[in-house]
């Protein structure tokens, strides 16, 4: 696999993980990334540096939208939610994610 395809590989997972937290409701950017750490028991973590661009690639490939709401402290936040076209991909990439994990487990349980 070329250097290129690790990365995008990345990104489509943090992007897979992104569309399942908002397949429960919208979220505010922390939001997301505490409820991806909440249900992996802290074992995976998502900075601010990989989440705000997955959001932005996310929301220009219309998979989530975002709209600003007033916050609790009456400072504005902005709030992702998910696109019909958004639950379409997650479909697709919870079942490339299936076999892609599949086939892993499959090698490291063989080989």
């Amino acid at each position: 696999m070329t250097r290129e395809g690790k990365k995008d590989g990345l990104l489509g997972t943090l992007d897979l993980l992104i569309l399942r937290v908002l397949s429960t409701g919208e979220k505010h950017g922390y939001g997301i990334a505490r409820r991806i750490e909440q249900v992996s028991s802290d074992v995976l973590s998502v900075q601010e540096g990989s989440l705000y661009p997955a959001l932005h690639r996310l929301e220009k490939k219309s998979f989530i939208r975002s709209e600003w709401k007033p916050g609790d402290r009456g400072k504005p936040i902005k709030m992702y939610s998910l696109t019909n076209d958004g639950h379409i991909q997650l479909e697709e990439e919870r079942t490339r994610w299936e076999t892609i994990s599949s086939a892993i487990n499959v090698v490291l349980h063989k080989a």
